[in-house]
């Protein structure tokens, strides 16, 4: 069998570390794209984080380029990102700014990798959010950057959007993830609400085998009840 590949854009968070831990356990070979270093996969390439979108956009593809040698993925997962309160009375553009290079950016760059290295049938996989389907007013910048993730998964699923021939592109939209941080930041909350990332990581391996894909474009929220995940397509 030859060597399967994985890109996980931001491999060094709580789920791009799930997610390559995940795909080295199934013995594919993993690439991590982020600011610092994750040790347990095959390729690390570091976000210049002084640079521009298009200087970051260059030096990322030149590298994966060099690391490939003309070997296809079979997928890029985008799981950079962050968050910042917020509304339009204090600080707006300076938190839409950090929420554009922190969400857009890297979900961007993920989109050109997957346009020039996915292989055939391969899948891209970004992160939207459930609240960007709505108005946040507490967060304007960050539910702004998200909703320009969910019309980025649909235009990559169009026709002439420069995947590959029958590409898979999806976000998914958490609630809450199971991540150490929030468990730091919310002790008292209810975790059986929370998505697990193994179920996240465990769902874009299931992609990845041509397994209860979604159609290309959807928008799926993961809602965890009783520490039980439903996809529900919105």
């Amino acid at each position: 069998m030859s060597t399967r590949r994985v890109l996980v854009y931001g491999g060094k968070g709580a789920l791009g570390s799930t997610c390559v831990s995940h795909f080295k356990a199934k013995n594919f070979w993993v690439g991590s794209i982020d600011r610092s270093e994750n040790k347990d996969a095959d390729l690390n390439i570091l976000v210049e984080t002084d640079a521009d979108l298009v200087q970051q956009e260059s030096s990322i593809l030149n590298s994966v380029n060099s690391a490939l040698g003309g070997a296809k993925l079979d997928g890029v997962i985008c799981v950079a990102g962050g968050w910042t309160g917020g509304n339009a009375e204090k600080d707006l553009a300076k938190t839409a700014d950090l929420m554009w290079k922190q969400n857009v950016w890297s979900s961007v760059i993920s989109a050109s990798i997957a346009a020039h290295h996915l292989k055939e049938g391969g899948i891209i996989t970004l992160t939207g959010a459930k609240v960007a389907q709505e108005g946040t007013p507490g967060m304007i910048g960050y539910g702004l950057t998200k909703s320009a993730i969910h019309q980025l998964t649909k235009s990559l699923a169009g026709k002439d959007s420069g995947l590959p021939v029958n590409s898979l592109a999806v976000s998914i939209l958490p609630i809450t993830l199971d991540t150490p941080m929030n468990r730091k930041w919310m002790p008292k909350a209810d975790f059986t609400s929370w998505t697990p990332l193994e179920y996240v990581a465990g769902l874009f391996g299931e992609w990845i085998e041509n397994k209860n894909r979604p159609a290309s474009g959807s928008l799926l929220q993961l809602s965890t009840k009783n520490s039980v995940t439903e996809i529900v397509s919105v």
